[in-house]
């Protein structure tokens, strides 16, 4: 008897909640050299370093600049990724083509703040769901600097096959 009236009362419920609403696409911020900006010298730096970061060593796959922005035993909390510079260096050489560095990030920013040490980025980034259909989600990123470089990372990455090997480059907004 009891299970029945909760079963009931479920149902019930279930039958006047209305069915999720699809959720805004999140909307990427056009000036990036606004977002870049800081009154401390200090924390624009390391969101300048984060960035570049970002335009030659995963967008435009140069691998060989890694050292650039990576520390030598760089810490990596990704689950498909090693530590260390060279594992950061096989990653992008594995992962992606190399192509003409642009002046401008094209993956789609929302933010990119810093506070002391870290700095955080968010993108809006496509994937299917079970039905083929397109549906767009945020994803996060933090990196701790230390001595002008990035010695760690952190971000939400699952270790499955579509990780394992992902490129950002495919994560382009439609054009309008």
């Amino acid at each position: 008897m009891k299970k029945t009236v909760i079963f009931a009362a479920f149902a019930a419920l279930c039958a006047v909640t209305p069915a999720l609403a699809e959720p805004p696409v999140p909307a990427p911020i056009e000036d990036h050299a606004k977002m870049l900006r800081s009154d401390d010298p200090q924390l624009a730096a390391n969101k300048k370093l984060v960035y570049d970061m970002y335009r030659i060593l995963l967008q435009a796959g140069h691998w060989e600049r890694a050292g650039e922005f990576i520390a030598e035993d760089y810490i990596q909390h990704n689950p498909n990724v090693e530590n260390g510079l060279k594992a950061v260096q096989d990653y992008v050489r594995e992962s992606r083509p190399e192509i003409p560095i642009e002046p401008v990030l094209h993956l789609p920013l929302i933010w990119i703040m810093a506070e002391g040490d870290r700095v955080a980025t968010n993108f809006v980034r496509p994937y299917k769901d079970e039905n083929g259909e397109t549906y767009y989600t945020s994803w996060f990123d933090i990196y701790r600097i230390e001595n002008g470089k990035i010695v760690e990372h952190w971000d939400p990455a699952l270790k499955t096959p579509e990780m394992e090997r992902f490129n950002p480059n495919t994560t382009r907004m439609p054009q309008k």
